[in-house]
C-alpha cells in the first residue's frame, strides 16, 4: 500500500529486504517456482532509486567500465585506491566499501589493445574454424593475461580468434538496478553482434556474470525487434568451456593435444553459471587432458558476489559465507592441488579468504597444451 502517493517500490522496508540479496540466482535453479529474485531486486532498485536517487558507490560500480578507461590514463594513480596503504583504506571507507578488501587492479594495457597490436599475429594459417571473442568490461580491464591466455589457447588448438566492436555487458549496471544505463548496452551489443555472430562463428566469453547477460537479461530488456535479435543472438553466445567440449566431442579437439601430466583439480562454480545449468561444461573442459581429475567443490555462493563483499555493510556476512564450504574445503586442499574458479569476483573471494590462488578453466588448459607459444617477455605470460 502507497504513502502519499508515493509508489509501493519506493518504500525503505523494501529495500531493506532486497539488502541481503546477492543476486546470485541461486533461486532460480533451487527453489521448486524458479523465480529469479536477482532480477526481481534490479527492477525494484531501479524504481527506488527513481524517488530517492542513485548513491555514489552505486554509480561507481555502476560505471566500472567507464572509470576503468579514465584510469587507464594513469593506472598506477587508479591502483593506489584500491591498495593497502591508510589513506587508500580511508578513501575506500569513506565511499562505502570495505577497507578490508583491496579493489581489482587496473592492467596497463587492456586485452582489446593487446590483441590488435599482438593477439591476431597468432592466428593459425588454416583454421578449422572462426570465433568471435566477448572482451567483457572485467577481462578487458583487469583479467587481461587470462583473456590472453584463452586466445592464444584457442589459436593453438586450431581456431581462428577475433574481437568485434562492441561494448561492455552492462552487468556492473544491472547488479546496481540502473535498468536504462543496461538497456542501452545491450541495444548497442545486440546491434553491434546480432548480423556477426552465428552458429558457425560463435560469440566466445570467459566472465559467467558477463556473457550469460545475452542470455538472460537482455531479451527481457528490450522490445520490439531488438528482442527478438536478443533472443536469436542468445543461442549462439558460450562460455570458452562450453564452445571447448562442444569441439572435443566433435573430434576437433583431441586429449593428444594436451600434456597427460596428472592433475587433481577442485572447482568453484559461479553462481550465474550454476543457475544456468553450466557448471557441467566448465568440469568437462577440464577433463579433456588425460591426467586431470576434476572434482566439484559442493559450495553455493562464495560471498562475494560481484560488488556485493566488497561493500563495508556485506564483508562480514560475505565471508561467513564463504566459511561455510568453500574457505574451509579450499584450506584444506594440498598445495598441489588446482583450484579453479571461471568468475572473477569467486577468484577474489577465494583469496581473501584463505590465502590460495584460483585459475580460471582456460588457464589451467593453457598451462599443458602441447607445444604453446611462448608470449613475447613484456606480456608477462610464459609456459
Amino acid at each position: 500500500m502507497s504513502r502519499g502517493g508515493e509508489s509501493p517500490l519506493g518504500h525503505i522496508e523494501i529495500k531493506e529486504v532486497m539488502d541481503l540479496c546477492l543476486s546470485c540466482k541461486g533461486c532460480k535453479s533451487e527453489c521448486p517456482s524458479n523465480v529469479d529474485v536477482g532480477k526481481l531486486k534490479a527492477e525494484f532498485l531501479q524504481h527506488y532509486q527513481q524517488h530517492h536517487g542513485i548513491p555514489l558507490r552505486s554509480r561507481i560500480i555502476g560505471n566500472y567500465a567507464a572509470g576503468a578507461r579514465i584510469g587507464q590514463l594513469a593506472p598506477g594513480l587508479y591502483n593506489f585506491f584500491g591498495g593497502k596503504s591508510s589513506i587508500a583504506r580511508l578513501l575506500r571507507k569513506w565511499i562505502g566499501f570495505s577497507p578490508e578488501r583491496q579493489l581489482p587492479k587496473l592492467q596497463p594495457q587492456r586485452l582489446k589493445n593487446w590483441f590488435r597490436k599482438e593477439g591476431f599475429r597468432n592466428n593459425p594459417e588454416k583454421p578449422l574454424s572462426s570465433v568471435w571473442f566477448f572482451a567483457d568490461e572485467f577481462t578487458d580491464f583487469q583479467d587481461v593475461e587470462i583473456g590472453k591466455k584463452a586466445i592464444l589457447l584457442l589459436q593453438r588448438l586450431g581456431y581462428k580468434v577475433d574481437i568485434p566492436m562492441h561494448d561492455e555487458s552492462g552487468r556492473a549496471f544491472l547488479s546496481k538496478g540502473m535498468l536504462k544505463d543496461a538497456s542501452e548496452l545491450a541495444k548497442k551489443n545486440v546491434r553491434h553482434l546480432h548480423p556477426l555472430v552465428t552458429a558457425e562463428q560463435p560469440l566466445l566469453g570467459l566472465e559467467p556474470s558477463g556473457i550469460l547477460s545475452f542470455d538472460d537479461e537482455y531479451p527481457d530488456l528490450l522490445r520490439g525487434e531488438d528482442q527478438e535479435n536478443a533472443r536469436q543472438l542468445a543461442k549462439n553466445c558460450l562460455l570458452v568451456e562450453e564452445f571447448l567440449v562442444r569441439e572435443f566431442e566433435a573430434g576437433r579437439i583431441r586429449k593428444e593435444q594436451f600434456s597427460n601430466e596428472t592433475k587433481t583439480i577442485r572447482l568453484h562454480g559461479h553462481c550465474h553459471q550454476k543457475a544456468a545449468g553450466k557448471i557441467a561444461a566448465s568440469k568437462k573442459a577440464l577433463s579433456i587432458p588425460e591426467g586431470h581429475q576434476v572434482l566439484l567443490i559442493p559450495s553455493g555462493c562464495c560471498g562475494m558476489a560481484g560488488s556485493f563483499g566488497y561493500e563495508a555493510e556485506h564483508y562480514e556476512l560475505s565471508m561467513q559465507i564463504g566459511e561455510l564450504i568453500l574457505f574451509p574445503t579450499v584450506r584444506a586442499l594440498p598445495t598441489e592441488t588446482i583450484v579453479a574458479a571461471s568468475g572473477t569476483s569467486c577468484r577474489h573471494q577465494i583469496a581473501d579468504g584463505t590465502g590460495r590462488q584460483a585459475l580460471h578453466p582456460v588457464e589451467v588448459l593453457w598451462g599443458c597444451v602441447k607445444s604453446a607459444p611462448t608470449l613475447p617477455s613484456q606480456s608477462g605470460i610464459s609456459i
